[in-house]
């Protein structure tokens, strides 16, 4: 390392200031964390990326306490419609316009400029947090003693050396820890080109209110109702297309002429995109952890990239909250064998519904109408793996994410019980009285109410234990089994653990 001056160390730096990064940051900053984040960018980049998160991301949304801003910048999606070639409606899945299990509703549309400005503004909160913008991290060093960082500030050129107990790049398809850690990636054999096209509109335009899959093999498209008055339109790119001129305003607007003509909006960009379908072998090395883009990239066929990071901000967060207070370090193994099974199956399930909406081969796309017509065994809906071998008891709930249920005061559960770990029993087990105690010296929540009871009984079980980011520690149906799970939360020297 050839840092000019030494920085006073912390307890994670984060490079890359995304979704993910800022979500992370937002979590360590709220658990009193040591965190430094460096980002090339200035300012959130002003282009339109993601657009669709999900209920469990908005309740990830809810526990860094930024729900109520982030229902500022989305609107509730009116679902997808799948059309033939012929303009035959194939399918269409339209969610309910009421809260799902997570209190949230379950497709959500957004402008991912005005999401990073919340998640942002979010992060200021947090005197623990330093902020870098405009600087580039050159090289990073795990060392015995902690990490290196080099790091350039490109307003003024001068390079700083920082050192962290802990790296998290959220850096990005191209990034520089994972590059450092030396991992490859496995690849699903998915990587098709579309040009990606972003307008705003000028005028009252007749378009539909939902996303819309046109299944045409002519050329695979999809139009996508964003917020406001942009709309987004990704055309398949095939092999006999010249780029040298597929990609001019000339063509953008030819293309877009079926639904809208150049004096009723205005470009706002359009580029070729190749959707792949990626996830990195290894997420840690010693103090090098990757989230994010970093660690996989999902085609978009399911509206889960964004979405899948945030898992890993919130799967990550709360065990480098707890390791930075004191905990074993051995907790981080857990975030690689939890969270890569778990994206897996989101990226392999997004790759293969890519392969029949995108089919080229007129065949193909006449079996699959078909089939979709008479209501065949093609399932669009999102996956719920459990998390892969870790923090959890392995049975029946544990690695699982529940609903968010509402206590008898009407209260989301969530706002009760905070960032920690919390336990939920029914008012008839055995033992409460010890158990609660034994729950608190481990810093978990205990919790009983009436709207509990049922909620508890209708899964079987007389408890479950929640950990911080509310995926299922383990269920149990008696006292003896509650207190095996308790012997499961970590522990830190002062025997609490993430502050609410």
């Amino acid at each position: 390392m050839s840092g000019a001056e030494t920085e006073p160390s912390v307890d994670v730096a984060i490079i890359g200031l995304g979704p993910t990064g800022a979500v992370l940051a937002n979590i360590l900053g709220a658990a009193g964390a040591r965190v430094a984040v460096f980002d090339r960018e200035p300012a959130p980049l002003n282009l339109p990326r993601a657009v669709h998160f999900d209920g469990e991301v908005m309740r990830v949304f809810q526990s860094i306490g930024l729900a109520d801003e982030i229902l500022k910048v989305i609107r509730l999606s009116r679902g997808v419609r799948y059309y033939s070639a012929s303009g035959e409606l194939l399918m269409e899945r339209r969610p309910p316009a009421v809260e799902g299990t997570h209190i949230w509703t379950d497709k959500n549309m957004f402008h991912q400029p005005d999401l990073e400005q919340v998640l942002r503004q979010g992060v200021e909160r947090y005197p623990t947090v330093d902020v870098r913008a405009l600087h580039e991290v050159l090289s990073v060093d795990d060392q015995e003693a902690g990490a290196a960082l080099d790091v350039r500030d490109l307003a003024t050129g001068e390079v700083t050396t920082w050192r962290a107990s802990w790296v998290v790049g959220s850096d990005g398809g191209r990034s520089l820890l994972r590059r450092t850690i030396g991992s490859e990636l496995e690849d699903f054999g998915l990587h098709d080109p579309w040009l990606v096209v972003d307008i705003e509109l000028l005028d009252d335009v007749e378009l539909p209110d939902c996303t819309v899959q046109y299944c045409d093999p002519a050329r695979p498209t999809t139009y996508v109702h964003v917020t406001g008055n942009r709309r987004r339109w990704e055309f398949k790119i095939l092999p006999d297309d010249d780029m040298d001129t597929f990609t001019s305003d000339e063509n953008v607007w030819s293309l877009l002429s079926r639904w809208v003509a150049p004096g009723q909006a205005v470009l706002v960009r359009h580029a070729v995109y190749t959707f792949h379908a990626l996830i990195a072998e290894k997420w840690r090395e010693g103090r090098l952890l990757l989230a994010g883009d970093s660690a996989h990239q999902t085609p978009p066929f399911l509206g889960q990239g964004m979405c899948t990071g945030i898992r890993d901000a919130a799967n990550l967060g709360w065990k480098l909250a707890l390791v930075s207070q004191g905990a074993d370090s051995a907790l981080l193994d857990t975030y690689e064998s939890e969270r890569r099974p778990h994206s897996h199956v989101f990226i392999q399930t997004a790759a293969r519904l890519g392969g029949i909406i995108q089919t080229t081969d007129p065949a193909k796309a006449a079996e699959r109408d078909a089939q979709m017509l008479a209501g065949g065994t093609i399932d669009f809906r999102d996956p719920a793996p459990p998390l892969g071998p870790g923090l959890h008891d392995g049975g029946a709930f544990g690695g699982r994410i529940e609903g968010q249920p509402r206590l008898s005061t009407g209260e989301p559960l969530d706002e009760v019980v905070g960032s920690r770990f919390a336990v939920l029993a029914t008012s008839r087990i055995a033992g409460a009285p010890a158990l609660s105690e034994r729950a608190a010296e481990t810093g978990a929540v205990w919790l009983q109410d009436p709207a509990l009871d049922a909620w508890l009984e209708q899964r079987g079980v007389q408890a479950l234990v929640l950990r911080p980011d509310r995926y299922v520690l383990g269920g149990a149906t008696d006292a003896v089994e509650l207190a095996a799970l308790l012997d499961m939360v970590p522990r830190t020297p002062m025997g609490t653990h993430v502050k609410a």
